[in-house]
């Protein structure tokens, strides 16, 4: 092969390799895409069930701010709890390495 044709060899396949690469990036990007459509979509549905429900006078806003209220501050308590029981459970694990370095 002469220098000439590997000079025209190279371009071809550099300009190939931008295409496929274009190609890779842009359906990645319409993964991603679909992937945030149907978050999207979801939440839509879930926001005509609502209002659905607020329309019809099955859901109260006010209630429904009370029970929000309510269960912020139990999921602040619970996870207290967890991070004290982590805690406790990283002190037991610590006396036992303690422990096993003894015996």
């Amino acid at each position: 092969m002469s220098k000439s044709e590997a000079g025209d060899a190279s371009p071809e396949r550099q300009a190939f390799q931008a295409l496929e690469s274009a190609v890779t990036e842009a359906l990645e990007r319409i993964r991603d895409l679909s992937q945030r459509v149907e978050v999207a979509e979801t939440r839509r549905d879930e926001v005509e069930v609502l209002l659905r429900d607020m329309t019809d006078g099955r859901a109260d806003p006010a209630e429904m701010s009370e029970r929000l209220s309510a269960l912020e501050v139990e999921n602040a308590d619970l996870r207290a709890r967890v991070d004290a029981g982590y805690e406790a459970v990283e002190r037991l694990l610590s006396q036992l390495r303690f422990l096993e370095e003894q015996s």
